[in-house]
Protein backbone atom coordinates (compact mmCIF):
# COMPACT_ATOMS: atom_id res chain seq x y z
CA UNK A 1 0.00 0.00 0.00
CA UNK A 2 1.58 3.70 -1.02
CA UNK A 3 2.56 5.55 1.99
CA UNK A 4 1.76 9.27 2.47
CA UNK A 5 1.80 12.13 4.98
CA UNK A 6 -1.29 11.10 7.72
CA UNK A 7 -3.62 14.34 8.01
CA UNK A 8 -7.32 15.18 7.12
CA UNK A 9 -7.71 17.94 4.63
CA UNK A 10 -10.47 16.64 2.95
CA UNK A 11 -14.21 16.90 4.74
CA UNK A 12 -15.65 13.96 3.38
CA UNK A 13 -18.98 13.12 4.73
CA UNK A 14 -22.73 11.94 2.67
CA UNK A 15 -23.26 15.46 2.69
CA UNK A 16 -19.99 16.66 1.27
CA UNK A 17 -20.39 13.89 -1.31
CA UNK A 18 -24.23 14.89 -2.18
CA UNK A 19 -22.95 18.68 -2.35
CA UNK A 20 -20.68 18.04 -5.42
CA UNK A 21 -23.03 14.74 -6.82
CA UNK A 22 -26.55 16.85 -7.12
CA UNK A 23 -24.99 19.81 -8.99
CA UNK A 24 -23.08 17.27 -11.42
CA UNK A 25 -26.64 15.16 -12.06
CA UNK A 26 -28.53 18.38 -12.80
CA UNK A 27 -26.07 19.09 -15.54
CA UNK A 28 -25.90 16.19 -17.25
CA UNK A 29 -29.48 15.78 -17.19
CA UNK A 30 -30.11 19.11 -18.74
CA UNK A 31 -28.73 18.34 -22.21
CA UNK A 32 -31.22 15.02 -22.53
CA UNK A 33 -34.10 16.42 -21.23
CA UNK A 34 -33.11 19.22 -23.83
CA UNK A 35 -33.13 16.91 -26.54
CA UNK A 36 -36.51 15.28 -25.28
CA UNK A 37 -38.22 19.14 -25.31
CA UNK A 38 -36.95 19.33 -29.04
CA UNK A 39 -37.76 15.72 -30.40
CA UNK A 40 -40.95 16.68 -29.15
CA UNK A 41 -41.15 19.49 -30.71
CA UNK A 42 -39.86 18.88 -34.24
CA UNK A 43 -41.60 15.33 -34.38
CA UNK A 44 -45.33 17.51 -35.10
CA UNK A 45 -43.21 18.76 -38.31
CA UNK A 46 -43.06 15.12 -39.35
CA UNK A 47 -41.93 11.78 -40.08
CA UNK A 48 -39.16 12.92 -42.37
CA UNK A 49 -38.20 16.42 -39.82
CA UNK A 50 -37.74 13.83 -36.86
CA UNK A 51 -35.69 11.19 -38.93
CA UNK A 52 -32.85 14.08 -40.00
CA UNK A 53 -33.04 15.38 -36.08
CA UNK A 54 -32.09 12.06 -35.39
CA UNK A 55 -29.61 11.64 -37.29
CA UNK A 56 -27.90 15.03 -36.92
CA UNK A 57 -27.41 14.33 -33.04
CA UNK A 58 -26.24 10.90 -33.25
CA UNK A 59 -22.92 13.29 -35.00
CA UNK A 60 -23.78 16.53 -32.11
CA UNK A 61 -23.83 13.59 -29.87
CA UNK A 62 -20.28 12.49 -30.25
CA UNK A 63 -18.81 16.40 -29.97
CA UNK A 64 -19.54 15.88 -26.31
CA UNK A 65 -19.12 11.80 -25.89
CA UNK A 66 -15.52 11.98 -27.49
CA UNK A 67 -14.68 14.73 -26.05
CA UNK A 68 -15.75 14.21 -22.48
CA UNK A 69 -11.88 14.62 -21.57
CA UNK A 70 -12.09 18.38 -21.44
CA UNK A 71 -14.67 17.75 -18.20
CA UNK A 72 -13.49 14.29 -16.69
CA UNK A 73 -9.27 15.12 -16.95
CA UNK A 74 -9.77 18.29 -15.85
CA UNK A 75 -11.59 17.70 -13.16
CA UNK A 76 -8.71 15.45 -11.56
CA UNK A 77 -6.03 18.24 -12.42
CA UNK A 78 -7.48 21.03 -11.01
CA UNK A 79 -8.35 19.29 -8.07
CA UNK A 80 -5.03 18.18 -7.38
CA UNK A 81 -4.17 21.68 -7.57
CA UNK A 82 -6.91 22.76 -5.80
CA UNK A 83 -5.56 20.77 -2.94
CA UNK A 84 -1.89 22.18 -2.96
CA UNK A 85 -4.39 25.53 -2.35
CA UNK A 86 -3.01 26.54 -5.01
CA UNK A 87 -6.23 27.94 -7.09
CA UNK A 88 -4.69 29.94 -9.29
CA UNK A 89 -3.10 26.60 -11.39
CA UNK A 90 -6.71 24.98 -11.16
CA UNK A 91 -7.70 28.12 -13.35
CA UNK A 92 -4.80 27.58 -15.45
CA UNK A 93 -5.65 23.88 -15.98
CA UNK A 94 -9.35 25.57 -16.82
CA UNK A 95 -7.15 28.11 -19.36
CA UNK A 96 -5.67 25.31 -21.43
CA UNK A 97 -8.53 23.05 -21.60
CA UNK A 98 -10.60 25.96 -22.91
CA UNK A 99 -8.14 26.92 -25.30
CA UNK A 100 -7.94 22.90 -26.22
CA UNK A 101 -12.30 23.28 -26.19
CA UNK A 102 -12.14 26.14 -28.96
CA UNK A 103 -9.58 25.12 -31.09
CA UNK A 104 -11.67 21.07 -31.32
CA UNK A 105 -14.64 23.27 -32.04
CA UNK A 106 -13.23 25.04 -34.63
CA UNK A 107 -11.82 22.05 -36.70
CA UNK A 108 -15.03 20.47 -35.92
CA UNK A 109 -16.98 23.22 -37.57
CA UNK A 110 -14.46 22.87 -40.54
CA UNK A 111 -15.13 19.59 -40.75
CA UNK A 112 -19.25 19.24 -40.29
CA UNK A 113 -19.72 22.60 -42.98
CA UNK A 114 -17.05 20.37 -45.47
CA UNK A 115 -18.87 17.02 -45.05
CA UNK A 116 -22.10 17.18 -43.81
CA UNK A 117 -24.05 15.84 -46.62
CA UNK A 118 -21.76 12.46 -47.13
CA UNK A 119 -21.94 12.20 -42.90
CA UNK A 120 -25.48 12.54 -43.49
CA UNK A 121 -25.76 9.73 -46.18
CA UNK A 122 -23.46 7.49 -44.00
CA UNK A 123 -26.09 7.79 -41.21
CA UNK A 124 -29.53 8.10 -42.82
CA UNK A 125 -29.22 5.30 -45.73
CA UNK A 126 -31.61 5.79 -48.68
CA UNK A 127 -33.58 8.19 -47.36
CA UNK A 128 -33.09 11.50 -49.01
CA UNK A 129 -35.17 13.96 -47.57
CA UNK A 130 -34.12 12.92 -44.55
CA UNK A 131 -30.36 13.19 -45.01
CA UNK A 132 -30.96 16.74 -47.09
CA UNK A 133 -32.78 18.13 -43.77
CA UNK A 134 -29.97 16.47 -41.58
CA UNK A 135 -27.41 17.99 -43.55
CA UNK A 136 -28.84 20.89 -43.12
CA UNK A 137 -29.55 20.87 -39.78
CA UNK A 138 -25.70 19.70 -38.83
CA UNK A 139 -24.28 22.90 -40.59
CA UNK A 140 -26.10 24.96 -37.88
CA UNK A 141 -26.11 23.14 -35.14
CA UNK A 142 -22.46 22.24 -35.38
CA UNK A 143 -21.75 26.26 -34.88
CA UNK A 144 -22.30 25.53 -31.34
CA UNK A 145 -19.61 22.94 -30.87
CA UNK A 146 -16.84 25.78 -29.22
CA UNK A 147 -20.15 26.37 -26.85
CA UNK A 148 -20.30 22.81 -25.80
CA UNK A 149 -16.62 21.90 -25.73
CA UNK A 150 -15.98 25.22 -23.26
CA UNK A 151 -18.89 23.89 -21.16
CA UNK A 152 -17.45 20.73 -20.63
CA UNK A 153 -13.67 22.49 -19.26
CA UNK A 154 -15.61 24.87 -17.55
CA UNK A 155 -17.90 22.41 -15.86
CA UNK A 156 -14.25 20.78 -15.71
CA UNK A 157 -12.16 22.81 -13.48
CA UNK A 158 -14.55 24.59 -11.55
CA UNK A 159 -15.71 20.93 -9.97
CA UNK A 160 -12.17 21.12 -9.42
CA UNK A 161 -12.36 23.78 -6.98
CA UNK A 162 -15.77 22.28 -5.64
CA UNK A 163 -17.45 25.12 -7.00
CA UNK A 164 -21.04 23.58 -8.40
CA UNK A 165 -23.76 25.98 -7.96
CA UNK A 166 -22.06 28.71 -11.06
CA UNK A 167 -21.73 25.75 -13.37
CA UNK A 168 -25.94 24.70 -12.75
CA UNK A 169 -27.01 28.34 -12.94
CA UNK A 170 -25.06 28.49 -16.29
CA UNK A 171 -26.07 25.36 -17.42
CA UNK A 172 -29.87 26.08 -16.67
CA UNK A 173 -30.21 29.16 -18.06
CA UNK A 174 -28.57 28.41 -21.56
CA UNK A 175 -31.30 25.57 -21.74
CA UNK A 176 -33.39 27.36 -20.43
CA UNK A 177 -33.33 30.57 -22.57
CA UNK A 178 -33.30 27.71 -25.36
CA UNK A 179 -36.32 26.00 -24.50
CA UNK A 180 -38.41 29.22 -24.37
CA UNK A 181 -36.49 30.00 -28.54
CA UNK A 182 -37.39 26.53 -29.94
CA UNK A 183 -41.48 27.10 -30.30
CA UNK A 184 -41.08 30.34 -31.27
CA UNK A 185 -38.29 29.72 -33.81
CA UNK A 186 -39.85 26.81 -35.25
CA UNK A 187 -43.17 27.29 -35.50
CA UNK A 188 -44.07 31.17 -34.13
CA UNK A 189 -41.25 32.12 -37.13
CA UNK A 190 -41.82 29.02 -39.22
CA UNK A 191 -38.53 28.27 -39.41
CA UNK A 192 -38.98 24.53 -38.94
CA UNK A 193 -36.14 22.23 -38.65
CA UNK A 194 -33.87 25.25 -39.45
CA UNK A 195 -35.42 26.85 -35.64
CA UNK A 196 -34.59 23.90 -33.79
CA UNK A 197 -30.55 24.23 -34.98
CA UNK A 198 -30.57 27.77 -34.32
CA UNK A 199 -31.74 27.62 -30.54
CA UNK A 200 -29.53 25.09 -29.96
CA UNK A 201 -26.73 26.84 -31.11
CA UNK A 202 -27.99 29.51 -29.24
CA UNK A 203 -28.03 27.30 -25.74
CA UNK A 204 -24.18 26.47 -26.43
CA UNK A 205 -23.02 29.54 -27.12
CA UNK A 206 -24.49 31.46 -24.15
CA UNK A 207 -23.17 28.45 -21.83
CA UNK A 208 -19.31 28.97 -23.66
CA UNK A 209 -19.72 32.39 -22.90
CA UNK A 210 -20.78 31.97 -19.40
CA UNK A 211 -18.11 29.92 -18.43
CA UNK A 212 -15.16 31.82 -20.52
CA UNK A 213 -16.59 34.72 -18.16
CA UNK A 214 -16.32 32.71 -15.08
CA UNK A 215 -12.44 31.85 -16.08
CA UNK A 216 -11.80 35.35 -16.65
CA UNK A 217 -13.00 36.67 -13.29
CA UNK A 218 -11.00 34.39 -11.56
CA UNK A 219 -7.96 36.11 -13.26
CA UNK A 220 -7.64 33.52 -16.22
CA UNK A 221 -6.42 34.78 -19.43
CA UNK A 222 -6.85 32.57 -22.63
CA UNK A 223 -3.21 32.05 -23.09
CA UNK A 224 -2.10 28.61 -23.12
CA UNK A 225 0.96 26.82 -21.44
CA UNK A 226 2.39 24.42 -23.70
CA UNK A 227 3.52 21.67 -21.24
CA UNK A 228 0.01 21.48 -19.39
CA UNK A 229 -1.60 21.24 -23.00
CA UNK A 230 0.08 18.38 -23.69
CA UNK A 231 -0.22 16.80 -20.66
CA UNK A 232 -4.14 17.33 -20.76
CA UNK A 233 -3.84 15.93 -24.18
CA UNK A 234 -1.78 12.84 -23.15
CA UNK A 235 -4.96 12.22 -20.56
CA UNK A 236 -7.63 12.97 -22.98
CA UNK A 237 -6.00 10.03 -25.30
CA UNK A 238 -6.43 7.69 -22.87
CA UNK A 239 -9.90 8.74 -21.81
CA UNK A 240 -11.19 9.31 -25.98
CA UNK A 241 -10.10 5.40 -26.16
CA UNK A 242 -11.90 4.28 -22.93
CA UNK A 243 -15.05 5.83 -24.15
CA UNK A 244 -15.03 4.37 -28.05
CA UNK A 245 -14.20 0.96 -26.29
CA UNK A 246 -17.51 1.44 -23.82
CA UNK A 247 -19.24 3.16 -27.22
CA UNK A 248 -18.25 0.05 -28.85
CA UNK A 249 -19.63 -2.87 -26.45
CA UNK A 250 -22.92 -0.97 -26.67
CA UNK A 251 -22.83 -0.33 -30.43
CA UNK A 252 -22.52 -4.14 -30.70
CA UNK A 253 -25.01 -4.89 -28.02
CA UNK A 254 -27.36 -3.28 -30.24
CA UNK A 255 -25.89 -4.75 -33.46
CA UNK A 256 -26.54 -8.07 -32.13
CA UNK A 257 -30.07 -7.62 -31.15
CA UNK A 258 -31.31 -6.31 -34.28
CA UNK A 259 -29.66 -9.66 -35.84
CA UNK A 260 -32.11 -11.78 -33.58
CA UNK A 261 -35.22 -9.95 -34.12
CA UNK A 262 -37.22 -6.29 -34.34
CA UNK A 263 -38.68 -7.33 -31.02
CA UNK A 264 -35.35 -7.87 -29.74
CA UNK A 265 -33.76 -4.57 -30.69
CA UNK A 266 -37.33 -2.73 -29.49
CA UNK A 267 -36.53 -4.31 -26.51
CA UNK A 268 -33.33 -3.64 -26.14
CA UNK A 269 -33.72 0.13 -26.72
CA UNK A 270 -35.85 0.46 -24.03
CA UNK A 271 -33.25 -1.08 -21.86
CA UNK A 272 -30.61 1.29 -23.11
CA UNK A 273 -32.43 4.26 -22.36
CA UNK A 274 -33.36 3.20 -19.06
CA UNK A 275 -29.50 2.46 -18.27
CA UNK A 276 -28.80 5.88 -19.72
CA UNK A 277 -31.13 7.33 -17.13
CA UNK A 278 -29.44 5.82 -14.53
CA UNK A 279 -25.93 6.34 -15.36
CA UNK A 280 -26.55 10.25 -14.86
CA UNK A 281 -26.97 9.03 -11.16
CA UNK A 282 -24.34 7.21 -11.02
CA UNK A 283 -22.08 9.05 -13.20
CA UNK A 284 -22.71 12.20 -10.64
CA UNK A 285 -21.33 10.21 -7.78
CA UNK A 286 -18.44 9.27 -10.22
CA UNK A 287 -17.69 13.28 -10.32
CA UNK A 288 -17.58 13.65 -6.86
CA UNK A 289 -14.93 11.33 -6.68
CA UNK A 290 -13.26 13.11 -9.11
CA UNK A 291 -12.89 16.28 -7.33
CA UNK A 292 -12.39 14.72 -3.61
CA UNK A 293 -9.41 12.38 -4.75
CA UNK A 294 -7.60 14.67 -6.58
CA UNK A 295 -8.18 17.54 -3.94
CA UNK A 296 -6.62 14.80 -1.33
CA UNK A 297 -4.02 13.59 -3.73
CA UNK A 298 -2.79 17.17 -4.39
CA UNK A 299 -2.19 17.72 -0.41
CA UNK A 300 -0.06 14.88 -0.36
CA UNK A 301 -2.37 12.65 2.24
CA UNK A 302 -2.50 9.79 1.19
CA UNK A 303 -4.23 7.98 4.41
CA UNK A 304 -7.42 10.61 3.30
CA UNK A 305 -7.52 10.06 -0.61
CA UNK A 306 -8.23 5.70 0.68
CA UNK A 307 -11.13 7.29 3.48
CA UNK A 308 -11.96 9.17 0.38
CA UNK A 309 -12.19 6.25 -1.62
CA UNK A 310 -13.67 3.92 0.80
CA UNK A 311 -16.48 6.06 1.25
CA UNK A 312 -17.39 6.89 -2.55
CA UNK A 313 -16.79 2.84 -3.43
CA UNK A 314 -20.08 2.45 -0.82
CA UNK A 315 -22.08 5.12 -1.27
CA UNK A 316 -21.80 4.08 -5.18
CA UNK A 317 -22.90 0.93 -4.63
CA UNK A 318 -26.05 2.31 -2.01
CA UNK A 319 -26.87 4.31 -5.03
CA UNK A 320 -26.81 1.40 -7.52
CA UNK A 321 -29.26 -0.92 -4.89
CA UNK A 322 -31.74 2.29 -4.81
CA UNK A 323 -31.75 2.14 -8.53
CA UNK A 324 -31.96 -1.58 -8.65
CA UNK A 325 -35.08 -1.02 -6.26
CA UNK A 326 -36.52 1.10 -8.14
CA UNK A 327 -36.71 -0.61 -11.16
CA UNK A 328 -37.87 -3.63 -9.55
CA UNK A 329 -40.72 -1.68 -8.09
CA UNK A 330 -41.61 0.07 -11.61
CA UNK A 331 -41.18 -3.30 -13.33
CA UNK A 332 -44.99 -4.00 -13.74
CA UNK A 333 -45.82 -0.68 -15.74
CA UNK A 334 -42.56 1.38 -16.65
CA UNK A 335 -42.22 -1.19 -19.97
CA UNK A 336 -45.77 0.32 -21.34
CA UNK A 337 -44.91 3.88 -21.25
CA UNK A 338 -42.55 3.31 -24.31
CA UNK A 339 -44.86 0.13 -26.39
CA UNK A 340 -47.79 -1.53 -26.32
CA UNK A 341 -46.65 -4.39 -28.37
CA UNK A 342 -46.82 -7.44 -26.76
CA UNK A 343 -43.30 -9.21 -28.15
CA UNK A 344 -41.53 -6.48 -27.11
CA UNK A 345 -43.10 -6.28 -23.64
CA UNK A 346 -42.28 -10.15 -23.70
CA UNK A 347 -38.81 -9.29 -24.47
CA UNK A 348 -38.43 -6.09 -22.19
CA UNK A 349 -39.45 -8.61 -19.16
CA UNK A 350 -36.64 -10.60 -19.45
CA UNK A 351 -34.34 -7.85 -20.22
CA UNK A 352 -35.29 -5.80 -16.78
CA UNK A 353 -34.15 -8.30 -14.40
CA UNK A 354 -30.81 -7.68 -15.85
CA UNK A 355 -30.70 -4.28 -16.09
CA UNK A 356 -31.69 -3.79 -12.48
CA UNK A 357 -29.34 -6.77 -11.06
CA UNK A 358 -26.64 -4.75 -12.47
CA UNK A 359 -27.14 -1.68 -11.16
CA UNK A 360 -25.43 -1.96 -7.56
CA UNK A 361 -22.50 -3.64 -9.60
CA UNK A 362 -22.48 -0.46 -11.84
CA UNK A 363 -22.81 2.02 -8.95
CA UNK A 364 -19.36 0.67 -7.49
CA UNK A 365 -17.89 0.76 -11.28
CA UNK A 366 -18.70 4.36 -11.75
CA UNK A 367 -17.42 5.22 -8.46
CA UNK A 368 -13.87 3.36 -9.05
CA UNK A 369 -14.15 5.25 -12.34
CA UNK A 370 -14.29 8.11 -10.81
CA UNK A 371 -11.51 7.52 -7.90
CA UNK A 372 -8.87 6.34 -10.95
CA UNK A 373 -10.00 9.62 -12.79
CA UNK A 374 -9.58 11.67 -9.58
CA UNK A 375 -5.82 10.28 -9.38
CA UNK A 376 -5.17 10.61 -13.15
CA UNK A 377 -4.72 6.70 -13.36
CA UNK A 378 -6.85 7.08 -16.73
CA UNK A 379 -4.37 4.66 -18.80
CA UNK A 380 -4.89 2.00 -16.47
CA UNK A 381 -8.62 2.74 -16.51
CA UNK A 382 -8.40 2.96 -20.94
CA UNK A 383 -7.12 -0.66 -20.13
CA UNK A 384 -9.40 -1.83 -17.77
CA UNK A 385 -12.45 -1.24 -20.56
CA UNK A 386 -10.82 -2.44 -23.77
CA UNK A 387 -10.12 -5.81 -21.67
CA UNK A 388 -14.09 -6.28 -20.74
CA UNK A 389 -15.08 -4.99 -23.87
CA UNK A 390 -12.99 -7.73 -25.47
CA UNK A 391 -14.65 -10.26 -23.26
CA UNK A 392 -18.41 -9.24 -23.82
CA UNK A 393 -18.00 -9.93 -27.98
CA UNK A 394 -17.11 -13.33 -27.51
CA UNK A 395 -20.62 -14.00 -25.25
CA UNK A 396 -22.53 -11.69 -27.70
CA UNK A 397 -21.19 -13.37 -30.78
CA UNK A 398 -22.36 -16.67 -28.64
CA UNK A 399 -25.24 -15.43 -27.44
CA UNK A 400 -26.75 -14.85 -30.82
CA UNK A 401 -25.11 -18.82 -32.26
CA UNK A 402 -27.16 -20.23 -29.26
CA UNK A 403 -30.19 -17.97 -29.39
CA UNK A 404 -29.95 -17.03 -26.16
CA UNK A 405 -32.29 -14.28 -26.72
CA UNK A 406 -32.10 -10.73 -25.05
CA UNK A 407 -31.13 -12.84 -22.15
CA UNK A 408 -27.94 -13.35 -23.58
CA UNK A 409 -27.10 -9.78 -25.02
CA UNK A 410 -27.89 -8.13 -21.37
CA UNK A 411 -25.86 -11.24 -19.15
CA UNK A 412 -22.83 -10.05 -21.27
CA UNK A 413 -23.50 -6.44 -20.86
CA UNK A 414 -23.69 -7.54 -17.20
CA UNK A 415 -20.13 -9.36 -17.80
CA UNK A 416 -18.92 -6.35 -18.97
CA UNK A 417 -19.99 -4.63 -16.02
CA UNK A 418 -18.42 -7.38 -13.77
CA UNK A 419 -15.08 -7.30 -15.45
CA UNK A 420 -14.57 -3.79 -14.80
CA UNK A 421 -15.89 -3.58 -11.07
CA UNK A 422 -13.41 -6.83 -10.79
CA UNK A 423 -10.53 -4.78 -12.03
CA UNK A 424 -11.27 -1.41 -10.69
CA UNK A 425 -11.44 -3.12 -7.12
CA UNK A 426 -8.23 -4.62 -7.34
CA UNK A 427 -6.35 -1.71 -8.59
CA UNK A 428 -8.26 0.49 -5.93
CA UNK A 429 -7.45 -2.00 -3.23
CA UNK A 430 -3.69 -1.92 -4.83
CA UNK A 431 -3.53 1.70 -3.68
CA UNK A 432 -0.87 1.87 -6.89
CA UNK A 433 -3.02 5.07 -7.74
CA UNK A 434 -1.52 6.99 -4.62
CA UNK A 435 2.01 6.88 -6.00
CA UNK A 436 3.35 9.87 -7.59
CA UNK A 437 4.52 9.28 -10.74
CA UNK A 438 4.13 10.90 -13.98
CA UNK A 439 0.66 11.01 -13.98
CA UNK A 440 1.44 14.52 -11.45
CA UNK A 441 -0.12 17.68 -12.42
CA UNK A 442 2.46 19.43 -14.69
Amino acid sequence: MASGKIGKVTDVSVRKVLGLAFPAMIVLAAEPLYLVVDTALVGHLGAGQLAALAIGAIVLAQVSGQFNFLAYGTTGRAARMYGRHDRAGAVREGVNASVLAIIIGVVLIVVVELFAHPIARLLGGNNPVAVAEAAGWMRIAIVGAPGILLALAGNGWMRGVQQTRKPTIYVVVAFGISLILLPIFIYGFGWGLRGSAIANVIAQLIGGVLFVRALLREGGTLRPTWAIMKAQLHTGRDLVIRTVALQGAFAAAAAFAARMSAETLGAHQIGLQIWMLCALVLDSVAIAAQSLVGQSLGAGTSVDALRVAAIISRLGFLAGVILAVLLLLIKPFAPHIFTNDPQVLSQASVMWWWLAGMQPFAGYVFAQDGILMGASDVAVLRTFTIIASLIYIPIAFVALAQGWGIGGIWFGLSVFIGVRMVLGWWRVRSGRWITPDAREVV
